[in-house]
């Protein structure tokens, strides 16, 4: 993904309503927030911490990164309130440099326990309308800790039985639709896939995961594990092979999704499995190759967080700019999805596999796929002329490929479609 540039991160939960007004606490807390910032008084921002947030960030590391930031964006120009649901509000701040998403988190005594700086995505730039022979509505999954919300798509003059494929989002806060405001991802790739099969005569559901868009549950950041989007995936595809409506379920698995989909096809009713952009090798490999485009420092920092989690143990001092993705609220999950082996896991699945997989993919190169398929060798392996991790095309140059995470009208790549088309027809 493109570097995030955090202030301080902190893991929200995603709220799917919001209120139209903040109160008086969190405008006073921007305000405060913005005559500190632009006065250079990254001391006085610090004093604004709850007592946990100052021991999860120090000021010897805080300090520097916001004057560093103040660097790169400088000023605070304006504030302008997006959404808010207690205790979290969202507002547009624009700088001098450039405009982001600013997350503030407040906590009963008024005290920040999260400050969050995401790109901004325009919302309006992510509208697609779908065809008009497609139906769309809602989905409800209720689980013992609350409820997956999704979206079925279906042709809407379909006069038999159709195939559905549960589409299983890739890592991180990434919604439904493959967007997430919090990495600055607007790509619209999973509506564009439910959009294009539905044509086809292809039903689907795609799915915020657990913590993520409508998606609600009591389970605390620090809890959730990698299990739980397996179980909520489950919970999906013996909700959908009990609908009439449905001929057969396919499981599709993107990125990551793709080995939460290998674990949820075990024992349940799944007529087929298909791959896309999923890494062959456990995902703690994946994670430190993708580390080298860092710093250094912030490397070697990863790397003792990695060789404590192998120990069964968490690190506490993690560098601001990996937080979100290694920060102590993330590491039990890390180590419950590092222990798999997903070369191990598709030797398990029964039914037809198809893997793709992009040759342009800055995330997952090309070899991962050729891990499954040698692990799996009756799977159909589909290698994609330049299509990227996000499915769209793009060239092997990084800014190049990087500019297509936020192009939301750009198509997905043809073969990317007719080979999921062709695969799931030729289901028996």
């Amino acid at each position: 993904m493109k570097k995030l540039y955090f202030l301080i991160t902190a893991l929200f939960l995603t709220i799917g309503a919001f209120a139209q007004a903040a109160p008086a606490n969190f405008t006073a807390a921007l305000n405060k927030f913005k005559v500190y910032y632009n006065g250079d008084k990254p001391d006085s921002i610090f004093n604004m911490f709850s007592t946990e947030m100052k021991a999860a960030l120090p000021l010897d590391k805080f300090k520097p990164t916001t004057i560093q930031l103040k660097k790169q964006l400088g000023s605070l120009k304006s504030a302008e309130l997006l959404k808010f649901s207690a205790p979290l509000a969202v507002y547009k701040a624009t700088f001098d440099n450039a405009i982001f998403n600013l997350n503030i988190s407040l906590d009963g005594q008024s005290r920040l326990t999260g400050l969050l700086l995401s790109p901004y995505v325009d919302q309006a730039a992510t509208a697609m309308k779908m065809d008009p022979g497609l139906k769309e509505s809602p989905i409800i999954l209720k689980t013992l800790s609350g409820s997956v919300s999704g979206t079925l798509t279906m042709p809407e003059n379909a006069s038999d039985k159709v195939p559905v494929v549960l589409i299983i989002a890739g890592s991180g806060p990434t919604d439904r639709d493959c967007n997430s405001p919090k990495l600055g991802l607007s790509t619209n790739a999973y509506k564009m896939l439910a959009n294009d099969l539905g044509k086809a005569g292809i039903a689907t559901v795609r799915y915020d995961k657990r913590l993520v868009g409508q998606s609600v549950s009591s389970t605390k950041q620090k809890e959730l594990r990698f299990e739980d989007y397996v179980d909520d995936a489950v919970g999906l595809v013996q909700l959908l092979a009990d609908d009439k409506r449905f001929s057969k379920v396919i499981i599709l698995g993107h990125s990551e999704g793709s080995l939460i989909g290998l674990l949820a096809c075990r024992d349940q009713p799944v007529k087929a499995f298909i791959s896309v952009a999923g890494a062959g090798r456990s995902a703690d490999l994946i994670v430190t190759e993708q580390m080298k485009a860092q710093p250094k420092f912030i490397q070697d920092n990863f790397k003792t967080m990695l060789d404590s989690l192998k120990k069964g143990k968490f690190t506490e001092s993690i560098d601001p700019k990996i937080y979100a993705v290694a920060g102590p609220e993330v590491q039990p999950y890390l180590m419950s999805w590092f222990r798999y082996n997903p070369a191990r896991e598709i030797k398990k699945v029964k039914a037809p596999v198809l893997l793709l997989q992009g040759t342009t993919d800055l995330q997952v190169p090309v070899s991962e796929a050729e891990l499954l398929k040698k692990a799996k060798s009756d799977a159909q392996l589909v290698i994609i002329p330049n299509m990227n991790h996000v499915l769209k095309e793009a060239p092997a140059d990084r800014e190049q490929n990087l500019a297509t995470y936020n192009k939301p009208d750009l198509p997905l790549k043809p073969e990317l479609v007719t080979s999921i088309v062709t695969f799931v027809k030729g289901l028996k």
